[in-house]
């Protein structure tokens, strides 16, 4: 028997977003299939499995909330959950919702293109094909490949030579690294570095970090959740889901019931500033951004949160110079994504732990058997490459993506990612993106943001249904106009003002623009305006 290649809709990715994805699909009678390039789901928690990798989010916030049941009989174990645990959620969701059926697992996606031929089996479809040979055909073609998960690979001099052992953060293995009695180089201070190296000092005999810019990070103060406290935020559950679609990023919704008033830097006392910094610290967690009412977007405010933190990493790291290179100083607190840690900057009291400043230099050059930067030559047996992701557009653009007259997607956004509402790009019919460049998206907790695009989309192929309509995509006036809104939205915060993976400035060569829209409750708001004006800035087709 032949297997079944067409389809009323085709997604790309097993995360968070392709399951999701293919439940709502599943639950509005639509066939669908979906491919996944690893051999299971978990999207991001499938691939970063480095150690120290976990959430940023309180776990029981980082979670579906379309079914009942499942958050209630859930049952996570701390306050930032691992990735092991994350996946191991995601598999329960996968199984409890028999979603695998509908997955097509070590498939590469190479292309898909939307035919608007003469030829009528094929004209208002996306023809898509896939590593193994095939090609499949539907309606509508969904990416939900993430905005985290094509691994940014630095083109150092020489580092096809090198023969340690080589690792990738968005690459680990999944039986793990033992790295006991092993001289350890780590590049990169971001997110993964932040996590990881703690633990990799604990095996390594030797540990080397190259710092090129130095991150804000805030403790994570992590701990067992408590029976009790699961309980009681299970109670109220609806609640807390329904508050944090209220809330600049979709995260401690129910933090301030009573109401109180953030106040602004400026309104209060420098030791007053002080206590309430501190009273954050003590919290933990990406919560202390908000300290302050106007912290991501005055400079003043930001720069006495900013020099809070650089006099706990004074006060945490032994050796002044060592410090100091901690410290960042170039760059305001949140312009680059913070981080959340626990021991990072403990970390390099160790005597067998060392910093290495490349800011001037960069990466030299690797050998055969070493790292040359910062003027150093330090020889290693394994080197880890914390060097990020070509965020936003870097797996967009891994696929051949064409639309009308066979334009490439990758083409068209050479100058820099074009959509309306993120969701979609003029000159692609039916093309979806899943928490696309031009949405809140990683400015968010991200399960919250691809909820609500996923219920857009099977809303949207409802409406299409219902109005006999066959094709949708947007004009290119509300196009152009929802890139400038991003970008003058974005103005009136921080995060423009530095090198970025938010702006795709640690991708040599890409076009530095912001991608994530600030803020989700008037980017919610947005979205439900468009649906109740009939899709305002869409076109439709019957063809």
């Amino acid at each position: 028997m032949s297997q079944k290649t067409d389809f009323d809709v085709i997604v790309v990715g097993a995360g968070f977003a392709g399951l999701y994805m293919v439940y709502k699909m599943r639950e509005a009678g639509r066939s669908v299939r979906a491919f996944e390039v690893g051999t299971g789901v978990g999207g991001t928690w499938y691939w970063n499995r480095y150690p120290g990798a976990r959430c940023d989010i309180d776990s029981m916030e980082y979670s579906f909330g379309f079914d009942e049941d499942l958050e209630q009989e859930w049952e996570w174990t701390e306050r930032y959950s691992t990735q092991p645990e994350i996946l191991s959620y995601l598999e329960n969701v996968a199984d409890r919702f028999d979603l695998r059926r509908d997955i097509q697992f070590q498939t590469r996606v190479l292309s898909a293109e939307f035919c608007d031929s003469t030829d009528v089996n094929r004209s208002g479809h996306w023809v898509v094909k896939t590593d193994d040979g095939r090609e499949w055909r539907a309606r509508a073609f969904v990416s939900a490949v993430g905005c985290l998960s094509a691994a940014n690979t630095p083109d150092f001099e020489g580092l096809d030579n090198f023969t340690g052992d080589l690792y990738h953060t968005a690459r680990w293995p999944h039986d793990g690294v033992d790295f006991s009695g092993r001289r350890v180089a780590v590049i990169g201070t971001g997110s993964s570095a932040i996590q990881s190296i703690p633990l990799i000092a604990e095996q390594a005999q030797h540990l080397t970090v190259f710092q090129r810019t130095p991150n804000y990070s805030i403790p994570a103060w992590n701990a067992p959740l408590e029976s009790s406290y699961q309980q009681e935020v299970k109670a109220r559950y609806r609640e807390l889901r329904a508050a944090n679609r209220e809330v600049f990023g979709c995260f401690g919704g129910l933090g301030n019931e009573e109401g109180i008033e953030l106040p602004e830097a400026a309104a209060l006392t420098r030791e007053q500033q002080q206590f309430v910094l501190e009273e954050f610290w003590k919290v933990g967690g990406l919560v202390f951004i908000g300290a302050f009412a106007d912290m991501t977007r005055n400079p003043e405010a930001n720069e006495i949160a900013s020099e809070f933190v650089r006099n706990k990493i004074r006060s945490i790291v032994d050796d002044p110079v060592t410090a100091e290179l901690l410290c960042p100083k170039t760059h305001a607190l949140a312009c680059k994504r913070p981080c959340v840690d626990t021991g990072y900057f403990k970390t390099f009291n160790q005597p067998h732990v060392d910093l290495i400043d490349v800011s001037a230099t960069g990466i030299e050059r690797i050998t055969p058997t070493s790292v040359v930067g910062g003027g150093r030559e330090v020889s290693v047996d394994a080197l880890v490459l914390a060097t990020g992701f070509d965020a936003m557009t870097g797996s967009l653009n891994a696929i051949d993506i064409r639309g009308r007259e066979g334009q490439a997607l990758r083409d068209k956004w050479s100058a820099g990612p074009l959509t309306y509402l993120g969701l979609g790009s003029a000159g692609f019919p039916n093309l979806f993106i899943i928490t696309g460049p031009g949405s809140p998206s990683v400015l968010t907790n991200m399960v919250v943001s691809i909820e609500q695009h996923v219920e857009f989309i099977s809303d949207c192929l409802d409406y299409m249904d219902e109005h006999g309509h066959h094709l949708i995509e947007p004009t290119r006036q509300a196009e152009t106009d929802w890139v400038a809104h991003v970008n003058e939205v974005a103005s009136e915060f921080v995060y423009p003002t530095c090198n970025s993976w938010y702006l795709g400035a640690n991708v040599p060569g890409k076009p530095r623009v912001f991608m994530p829209h600030p803020g989700f409750p008037p980017y919610r708001e947005k979205c439900e305006e468009v649906v109740e004006r009939g899709y305002e800035g869409f076109i439709f087709d019957a063809v």
